[in-house]
């Protein structure tokens, strides 16, 4: 189907969904994952990387300014940055924040949706506000899919529905639905056309 990026957005209890999510992708998962998980600035860098590894096949690491994009690969938007696509890597910013949060899911989403288009496929799980919404919908609105984690299974309902008022049209997936749901649509490495 050619879906070339994963963007993901998490906030409180994203750690748990995440584990969810890239714990059912595999090792040869066909495509890049880029995430913002709304972090404390001044936190340790290396923890949530670190937890993520040991539940996934993926390489989850901190995302550094102009990495490239490798399928398989989970860039981690680093604390108090926001984590922005173009096309084959990524970039960092210190903008300001946005609905008081940086890394922004909004703004990595609506970066995705310029540079990947109907290549991209956007996800908010669980948080307690509004960020990603308008991502979304910018990914949505330019041929890519978007999937929302069902807020009745959410540890803070509040960001999953903000992003279904957004994007009515969007999959609402229970949480441990999602990452096979990911597998399905990108397919693995070396197995695409």
């Amino acid at each position: 189907m050619g879906y070339e990026l994963v963007a993901i957005g998490a906030s409180w209890g994203g750690l748990n969904a995440l584990r969810e999510v890239l714990g059912a992708l595999p090792a040869d998962f066909g495509a890049p994952v880029v995430v913002a998980q709304h972090r404390m600035a001044g936190g340790d860098d290396a923890l949530l990387p670190s937890l993520l590894n040991s539940r996934t096949p993926l390489r989850v690491i901190e995302a550094a300014d102009r990495h490239r994009l490798v399928a398989g690969e989970v860039l981690i938007a680093p604390p108090d940055y926001h984590l922005l696509v173009e096309e084959g890597e990524c970039t960092l910013s210190d903008d300001a924040p946005v609905l008081f949060s940086r890394p922004s899911l909004d703004v990595l989403f609506e970066s995705v949706a310029g540079a990947y288009r109907e290549r991209a496929i956007g996800v908010v799980l669980t948080g307690a506000n509004e960020d990603g919404a308008a991502g979304l919908a910018a990914i949505r609105a330019r041929g890519g899919v978007a999937i929302v984690q069902d807020p009745e299974g959410a540890e803070r309902p509040e960001m999953p529905r903000a992003a279904l008022e957004a994007v009515p049209q969007a999959r609402c997936l229970a949480l441990e639905a999602i990452g096979p749901a990911l597998d399905m649509m990108v397919g693995h490495a070396g197995a695409r056309a």
